[in-house]
């Protein structure tokens, strides 16, 4: 069977192949994403060489959307394998490299048309080849026929593709659209103009055929009836169905001539939801690797800035700021980003106890003191230090990957101790069963953590899940006390709207698994044996210096296994026979959405202006029992105004869980995969603050 490939290997492929002028290998030939020849799979690209075997040098110009697409992916020593020797921005200032040839990656816009004819005017680069992320309209292609015409640049341009790349990709399975992170407010907004509607609308649609055209295969399409997610559902129908019936280069070709991919059953189920689903993973505290960086590291686009001490040792010289990207190279994140985090301070300490053992075993065997000298010293015998040279590159590389993730773990527990975040944890873990006089003494408690916000996140959270009825009275005395600890209330005036619709599509879970506590020093067992060398790290960041009093009050538990509501809906539509009857009854109604089936539902999808004033709602069908009964093994999930990192951990949590753990054959056809993306990757404190907006238009 062949390896399956996720959808950051895909893009990267993609990606290569834009980078070595669109040059697919011999057994290939020209074919854009055909998978025909690979099992579906994209073939890996290789350095692009010229008649006398070098590589042929190129620049690369992107536009912001394209630097993110690339940056999140590639790094600049792998742009520098692809023979790209310089990248720049296409908005700022650039000099003439003449006769080198210039790869662009950039959105389609009238802003971008111009600027490249303009740079084939003053003869900045030659040939130009232009890679577009997304379809280029035909309007815009020949305005810019016709100003190349005009300029007389035709001969400088060497490709013109349309590329579908328009997604930005941060882990294996998980997707962003770049669209900012204000999304939310803008499709909830009353003051958003219809036209502001559809032209988000159109970018999410343009973005999720991208994933489709990248992934090979074309989707059955599920989502709840009304709002935005409707609109989009139909759009994408309408678009893929057109594509099918009328494009001359079918970019899904590939898989019409598998036969069996054909069928449904075989094809992934696209799920298409609205944020208001459930709003609760926006802000609630997470205990696993990846979204205590997200939360308190406001990781953008897999890179983060921590401080770290400007001089090891000497705390006296203050902190300097450090940047770190998190790559798809980092063996550690690999393993630990959805790991709750005492298993990742225990991996620190196995990795680094690891990597000293096998760096004292190599100094033994030349006879050196430490990896140091071993660089200096001529004298250990040839066999041994050859042996050494050739692990050396390998050890300092783990050596630095280890250097970087302990930084990040003294960060984000230096967050958790000063913002207590093992006890707003702690308390969402099981927050129905507070009562409205625990939770005004929690918020009036002066000793919980540093950051009011957490305390104004724990309170929506409980508002939302509450069963109990919260007259406005109680909201009134709530809000004075959230107003005491000097946060700004005003997202509640919007929270209290929307309650009511969240309430009706929210899925309650409970735990699986009793929650696991043990004492405090448990927690970093694996830091205290590290050494009193990160003692005296954690010493110079500040945190006290006493290790154990920095450590102690600090919770040691794992997380409940406990299944979100956006996880049950994917549940309830990819393995209805395992699923809920509550869940079941949620997705009951969910259109069903073809667009390789005959039957007429890909009409004309309304207009925002035609949904407002409720004119002929063209819809897809409802699905018959058979449809909602039919299981899938891949789905891509994706939120209308913002994803959480929670989200993303607890489907991958929930797919890895159910998957059959039966090896061979039967194992791989019950394993089950989610995609989850969104239009951005939003944490609480940018989330509450479209809330606040939302909240002075109410």
């Amino acid at each position: 069977m062949s390896a399956y490939q996720s959808l950051r290997d895909r893009q990267v492929a993609a990606i290569k192949r834009v980078l070595n002028l669109n040059e697919a290998s011999h057994e290939n030939g020209d074919a854009h994403h055909d998978a025909t020849a690979t099992n579906g799979l994209i073939p890996q690209s290789t350095p692009i060489l010229n008649a006398e075997g070098e590589p042929i040098w190129k620049v690369l110009v992107f536009d912001n959307l394209g630097r993110d697409v690339i940056s999140t992916v590639l790094r600049v020593n792998d742009l520098r394998g692809l023979g790209i020797t310089i990248h720049l921005n296409i908005n700022q200032q650039r000099h003439a490299i003449p006769d080198v040839p210039v790869v662009y990656l950039l959105e389609p816009t009238a802003a971008n048309m111009e600027r490249i004819t303009q740079d084939l005017q003053k003869g900045l680069y030659s040939p130009a080849y232009i890679n577009f992320l997304s379809s280029i309209p035909r309007p815009l292609l020949e305005d810019f026929a016709t100003q190349t015409a005009q300029a007389g640049t035709s001969e400088q341009i060497g490709q013109v593709f349309d590329q579908y790349l328009n997604f930005i990709v941060s882990e294996p399975s998980l997707f962003s659209l770049g669209m900012g992170n204000e999304t939310y407010l803008t499709m909830n907004s009353a003051q958003t103009s219809d036209d502001d509607i559809d032209l988000n609308v159109d970018k999410i649609v343009s973005g999720l055929f991208s994933v489709a055209v990248t992934m090979g295969t074309i989707p059955i399409i599920r989502c709840p009836k009304g709002g935005a997610a409707e609109m989009i559902a139909a759009k994408l129908d309408r678009k893929l169905r057109d594509h099918i019936l009328n494009s001359k280069d079918n970019l899904f070709s590939g898989n019409r001539a598998g036969g069996a991919s054909n069928l449904p059953s075989s094809r992934p189920v696209l799920i298409i939801v609205d944020r208001n689903v459930d709003l609760v993973p926006m802000l609630s505290h997470s205990w696993t690797y990846q979204s205590l960086i997200h939360d308190v590291l406001s990781m953008h686009l897999n890179r983060i800035t921590v401080e770290t001490p400007a001089e090891e040792g000497n705390p006296a010289k203050g902190s300097a700021k450090r940047s770190y990207d998190l790559t798809s190279s980092d063996f550690f994140w690999n393993k630990n980003a959805p790991a709750p985090f005492p298993q990742v301070a225990e991996d620190i300490d196995a990795e680094l106890k690891r990597y000293t053992d096998d760096a004292a075993e190599i100094t033994k065997k030349t006879g050196a003191n430490s990896i140091e000298d071993l660089q200096n010293d001529t004298s250990a015998s040839a066999q041994h230090l050859k042996a050494a040279i050739t692990l050396l590159p390998e050890l300092r590389e783990r050596k630095a990957l280890l250097d970087m993730h302990m930084n990040i773990a003294t960060a984000l527990l230096k967050g958790i101790k000063d913002r207590q975040l093992d006890n707003f944890f702690q308390l969402e873990e099981d927050i129905k069963k507070q009562t409205k006089v625990q939770m005004l003494e929690l918020l009036a408690d002066p000793d919980k953590g540093t950051e009011p916000l957490d305390k104004l996140r724990l309170f929506i959270i409980w508002f939302l899940s509450t069963e109990q009825e919260v007259s406005r009275a109680d909201m009134e005395r709530f809000e004075e006390a959230l107003k005491k600890t000097g946060v700004d209330a005003t997202p509640l005036t919007y929270i209290r709207r929307v309650r009511e619709i969240t309430r009706m599509t929210m899925i309650s879970s409970a735990p699986t698994q009793p929650q696991q506590t043990s004492a405090s020093t448990d927690l970093f067992r694996g830091f205290t044996s590290i050494s009193s060398r990160l003692t005296d790290r954690f010493k110079d960041a500040g945190l006290g210096a006493n290790f154990d009093t920095l450590i102690s009050g600090v919770k040691n538990f794992l997380p409940a296994n406990k299944d979100l509501t956006l996880t049950k809906i994917t549940e309830s539509l990819m393995d209805p026979q395992n699923a809920s009857t509550s869940a079941l009854q949620k997705t009951e109604g969910f259109l069903y959405f073809d667009p390789r089936s005959a039957n007429a539902r890909g009409t004309m999808p309304p207009s925002a202006k035609d949904a407002r004033s409720g004119a002929a709602q063209s819809r897809g069908m409802e699905a018959s029992f058979g449809q909602r009964r039919q299981g899938f093994s891949e789905a891509i999930v994706f939120t209308v105004g913002g994803g959480s990192m929670d989200e993303y951990g607890n489907l991958q949590d929930w797919a890895k869980r159910t998957s059959g753990a039966t090896g061979g054959a039967a194992g791989a056809v019950s394993r089950k995969r989610v995609v989850y993306g969104s239009t951005e990757l939003v944490n609480a404190e940018s989330f509450l603050r479209e809330l606040g907006k939302l909240g002075a238009e109410a």
